[in-house]
């Protein structure tokens, strides 16, 4: 596929074009939202699925088809947050609270951009693995660690445990985890009664999702034009750069095109459900909103409409 194939295709979605109403609706100043209930159990659905999946599919894979993209991950998961960090002190001169906030965000993960990602290489026919969400657990703490140790040495005197705490302990590590040792380790016959809802119905409620999450994210484009200019373009560089190491990093561990796409895209995305959480414990004195605006109202669906068919098409020329 060319890559406006690969952008047609993705702009095609369901999910990528829900995601576009939910936005034109709320710059149109429509009441279009859902209720927080409901937003709650379709990120708690999203969550649990994603990794209840994965674990299904972990326990056929092998111990050599896992262990370099393990190290990958971990390697980009350590690395992500310090450079985030050094962007955010000296091209968008936030401060130590504030820059940290950003590294604790974009040192996580979204998994919704990895579902997203996930989806796109399966229609492009070049997704291999099955094994990826279990790398999207192991993404999402490490980030969230060192920028909260960044930020305790610079500024001193920071509650860092109860921080790691609330990431360890938090909803998304839960739910991501607990789906991934559920899916590995329940016996076959109780998995396939569950498949119907936890994988028949994903793609319908991923839809729902970012209809939901684009209202949302129209909402922190605000919060963007008030930071400035510099902050969006730290949004949009961010997971250019980390996106394309991403593409060769995953390649040089093996994976296939489209892994080493959903790889790459799973590097440059950034958080807005483990990271705000943490942040609020650790940096109170932090702008969780300026982190999120950034996350959610422009890398996000940057990586939606653009990343994502841009890493894969990287991952096919070096593949």
């Amino acid at each position: 596929m060319s890559i406006s194939d690969l952008i047609s295709l993705n702009l095609g979605s369901p999910a990528v074009l829900a995601f576009a109403l939910g936005v034109v609706a709320t710059l149109l100043r429509s009441d279009l939202r859902f209720p927080e209930a409901v937003t709650s159990l379709l990120s708690t659905y999203m969550l649990f699925s994603i990794c209840l999946k994965g674990g299904m599919e972990l326990r056929h894979a092998a111990i050599g088809d896992i262990a370099a993209p393990t190290i990958a991950t971990f390697a980009l998961g350590l690395t992500v947050p310090i450079v985030a960090y050094a962007g955010a002190r000296r091209f968008v001169g936030l401060g130590v609270a504030d820059a940290a906030s950003l590294a604790a965000h974009y040192g996580s993960v979204s998994a919704v951009t990895f579902t997203a990602a996930e989806s796109f290489a399966r229609a492009a026919g070049t997704l291999e693995e099955g094994f990826l969400p279990a790398l999207v657990a192991m993404l999402e703490v490490p980030g969230i660690v060192v920028a909260m140790v960044i930020a305790s040495r610079a500024l001193g005197g920071r509650n860092l445990r109860s921080a790691v705490h609330e990431v360890i302990t938090g909803k998304s590590i839960m739910l991501l985890v607990g789906g991934l040792l559920i899916g590995s380790f329940a016996s076959q016959a109780g998995l396939e009664k569950v498949t119907p809802i936890f994988k028949d119905l994903f793609p319908g409620v991923l839809v729902l999702f970012l209809l939901d999450l684009g209202t949302l994210a129209a909402q922190r484009l605000k919060t963007l034009r008030a930071v400035g200019l510099r902050l969006v373009v730290f949004a949009i560089s961010m997971p250019l750069v980390f996106g394309t190491i991403g593409v060769f990093v995953g390649t040089a561990a093996g994976l296939s095109v489209g892994g080493a796409a959903v790889f790459a895209a799973m590097v440059a995305s950034a958080s807005y459900i483990a990271a705000p959480a943490a942040v609020r414990v650790g940096l109170p004195e932090a702008d969780v909103g300026m982190s999120l605006g950034a996350a959610l109202g422009m890398t996000f669906p940057f990586n939606l409409a653009i990343g994502i068919p841009l890493f894969h098409e990287i991952a096919q020329r070096i593949g």
